[in-house]
């Protein structure tokens, strides 16, 4: 048995620090207490590892070998801080604050960067102020009182280490005294109380007591150690936090409560700005999860609030109602986040906020086009576009209902919105939304069969993208204008069928289409003039309609050669 234990285990020792280490992560500390032994057996004595089995030892209350490993981690080097922190954390864990304080306060002057010693010290010195009270609580009239405390004290040690030289019978017959207040076991143990109390009961069980488990351990050690665990705990809870300390705490924190309800207007509108700014710094970081659960805690936060304290405080609840529908809808959550953003409607009509009503109805807007409910869509934009200040809103409102209508296939409605978002692009000398806008109007002329004024807005909007050099939307137009102007051969040539000329006369041919592209030509100027008159003065009118003219000029040409050549070929074929 002896051979085996002293066995080298097959394996390194950074393997089986990796893997105990990973096993105490995931909370199973009795094969990581084995894979630190092993690591042990390799490298004796190295501290680290005598440092992380100590931590073991801590997690399943074996204190007095988690502290011997501390201390042997400390023994040739005095300056670890990984050891004293384990050694400190130990001592406090054991109840004894004092000697935890001062191997804290060590740890802190060696390595002062070091959080967890300062968090240590903190809660030490509040653990032995809960304990006695604080210092000027305390005060002592004579020398008899110091003699009481100290041998009070000496009493407490002598207590301690007879308790632990105590033989099974004795704890036996000492189990079945009474501890405590049965009330206040029963405050400091909280759902453990009844666990107690099951176990105490089995110890009344005489047959069960004397039996044992199939490993040989017999029933009655168990349920002694279990006992004897939850009076350690209730002995530490006792001394970490007495109960006259919870009453005092209890009314503490009510104090408090009330000081914070009291808190400065100008805090309140500090953190509710600072918040704000780091909801939408989160959205448009592309974390939209962060962002939505920023703006849920702040909700929360300010709910809680008075009116008093918060002047605003229903529009700050629709503005992050609006901040949480934004976040989910970037997530995908579009059900969701068509609620967040009817709630903030609801509080914008409640409470009279024309902005927010109006920023409300372009959010549910958009999630309504974003799930294909297009005519929803166009109903709660159309409600908005009284609200809209500017030319700027006014022009990607337009755009975008005409853009639900030709989704719709309602080509002429598409058009007519279309043509208003140009308007208020020009009033708004906003090029690119120009450049949107007679995309649309051309798009809804090609569904209208209207060719030839699809072909000169194309144009008009491919002038707009070589003026902002976007490619990308040179690239589309230029293959839908090849798209229309295909369309509109095609139409010519139906129409030339239907002329009554002699079939072999391509002088007639090319008259007949002549007559249909003039007839084309004239009606499309009208159309484009009368688009033009109201939108421009007169003297640039005028420019624009010559240059149309030789534009379309150009074009007939082109689609006169590209008959012509296309019947002469047919005729060299026959």
């Amino acid at each position: 048995m002896a051979a085996a234990a002293d066995t080298v285990p097959a394996g390194t020792f950074p393997s089986f620090m990796a893997e105990g280490t990973l096993l105490c992560r995931r909370g199973e500390y009795d094969k990581a207490l084995a894979c630190f032994n092993n690591a042990l057996k390799l490298r004796a004595g190295d501290k680290h590892c005598l440092v992380a089995r100590s931590k073991c030892y801590l997690k399943l209350g074996d204190t007095e070998n988690s502290l011997k490993d501390a201390e042997a981690s400390l023994q040739d080097d005095k300056t670890f801080s990984k050891g004293l922190y384990q050694k400190a954390e130990t001592l406090y864990t054991m109840g004894d604050f004092e000697f935890a304080l001062v191997f804290y306060h060590r740890g802190y002057r060696l390595r002062p960067e070091l959080q967890e010693f300062k968090l240590g010290i903190e809660k030490s010195q509040e653990a032995i102020v809960n304990c006695i009270g604080s210092p000027s609580s305390v005060k002592l009239e004579n020398k008899e009182d110091l003699c009481f405390i100290s041998r009070q004290a000496e009493s407490k040690k002598a207590n301690q280490k007879a308790q632990i030289k105590l033989t099974k019978d004795q704890k036996w017959t000492r189990k079945q005294e009474p501890v405590r207040n049965p009330k206040t076991e029963r405050q400091l143990l909280g759902e453990l109380y009844a666990d107690k109390a099951y176990l105490e009961k089995l110890l009344k069980d005489k047959d069960l007591m004397e039996s044992s488990t199939k490993q040989g351990i017999k029933i009655a050690d168990l349920v002694l150690s279990g006992i004897a665990y939850l009076d350690t705990r209730s002995e530490f809870w006792q001394q970490q936090k007495p109960i006259y300390a919870r009453v005092r705490e209890r009314k503490l924190r009510q104090q408090r409560w009330i000081r914070d309800k009291k808190r400065k207007p100008a805090e309140v509108g500090r953190y509710i700005v600072k918040s704000m700014e780091d909801i939408d710094m989160l959205l448009t970081g592309e974390c939209p999860e962060e962002s939505c659960k920023k703006a849920q805690r702040v909700l929360k936060r300010i709910q809680g609030w008075s009116d008093d304290e918060v002047p605003n405080k229903n529009e700050l609840i629709g503005n992050l109602h609006s901040c949480i529908g934004n976040a989910q809808l970037e997530m995908g959550q579009v059900e969701a986040a068509l609620q967040s953003h009817k709630m903030d409607l609801e509080f914008a009509r409640q409470n009279n906020l024309p902005d927010a009503v109006s920023r409300a109805l372009d959010n549910i807007g958009r999630v309504y086009a974003r799930i294909g409910k297009f005519q929803q869509a166009i109903d709660t934009w159309e409600e908005k576009i009284p609200m809209a200040k500017s030319s700027l809103e006014k022009t990607w409102l337009f755009h975008e209902v005409g853009r639900c209508y030709l989704e719709l296939n309602k080509a002429e409605a598409a058009q007519n919105y279309g043509q208003k978002s140009l308007q208020s692009a020009d009033e708004e000398g906003d090029v690119e939304w120009q450049l949107h806008a007679t995309v649309l109007v051309a798009q809804a002329q090609v569904k209208l069969n209207d060719y030839w004024s699809a072909i000169m807005n194309f144009e008009k909007a491919l002038e707009k993208a070589k003026l902002i050099h976007n490619e990308a939307a040179q690239k589309a137009i230029i293959n839908s204008l090849d798209d229309v102007s295909k369309s509109f051969i095609e139409e010519l040539e139906e129409r030339e069928t239907t002329v009554d000329t002699p079939a072999d006369d391509d002088f007639g041919r090319e008259n007949a289409k002549d007559d249909i592209f003039e007839k084309d030509r004239e009606e499309s100027e009208q159309s484009t003039e009368n688009q033009e008159d109201e939108k421009e003065k007169e003297d640039a009118r005028n420019r624009k309609d010559e240059d149309e003219t030789i534009k379309k000029g150009e074009m007939h040409k082109k689609i006169k050669r590209t008959g012509a050549k296309g019947k002469r070929r047919d005729g060299k074929e026959k």
